[in-house]
C-alpha cells in the first residue's frame, strides 16, 4: 500500500526520528556534560556565570586547591518518584556528575571568592590579584 507523502517522505513517519540521531550524538548517554560558562572581566574582578539548570544549591561544591577553583555538581533522578502517567518514551533529565576547574592563581584564598546560586545560574566573583613579582636578577660573585 502506498502511503501519502510530501517531498517523498511518508507523512505517517515520525518526523522527529530524522533529528533523533543528531540529538543522540549531541546529548546522548555518552555525550560529554558541560558547564556552559560566561566569564566577564571588570576593572578589579572577574564574574563567572555557570549554567547549572535543575541543580539545587546543595548539589554544588566549590573547592580551591593549588590555585585551581573547581566547581562540582552532582544529582540523581529521584527513584522514589512514582510515574502514573504511562511509560517513559524519552528521558532527557540529567542524572550524574560534572566538574570544571579554573586556574585563579595561588594568591587567592577561599575568603576572596564569593558565590551565589539563583535561577539555575552559579555566579562567582573572583578578584584580580597582581601577579607576584619575580626577584630582580642578581649576580653571584665567584671566588678564586
Amino acid at each position: 500500500m502506498l502511503m501519502p507523502s510530501i517531498f517523498t517522505e511518508n507523512l505517517f513517519d515520525d518526523w522527529f526520528d530524522a533529528f533523533h540521531d543528531v540529538d543522540r550524538k549531541l546529548y546522548g548517554k555518552n555525550a560529554p556534560r558541560e558547564m556552559r560558562t560566561d566569564v566577564h572581566e571588570h576593572e578589579d574582578h572577574f564574574t563567572v556565570d555557570i549554567d547549572l539548570p535543575g541543580f539545587k544549591k546543595e548539589d554544588i561544591n566549590l573547592e580551591l586547591e593549588n590555585g585551581y577553583l573547581t566547581v562540582r555538581a552532582a544529582k540523581g533522578v529521584d527513584k522514589d518518584e512514582k510515574d502514573n502517567k504511562g511509560r517513559i518514551i524519552r528521558q532527557e533529565r540529567y542524572a550524574g556528575a560534572m566538574q570544571r576547574s579554573f586556574y585563579v592563581g595561588n594568591a587567592l584564598t577561599e575568603e576572596d571568592i564569593s558565590a551565589r546560586y539563583e535561577n539555575g545560574v552559579l555566579q562567582l566573583n573572583v578578584p584580580k590579584m597582581e601577579a607576584r613579582k619575580l626577584p630582580e636578577k642578581k649576580t653571584i660573585m665567584i671566588e678564586g
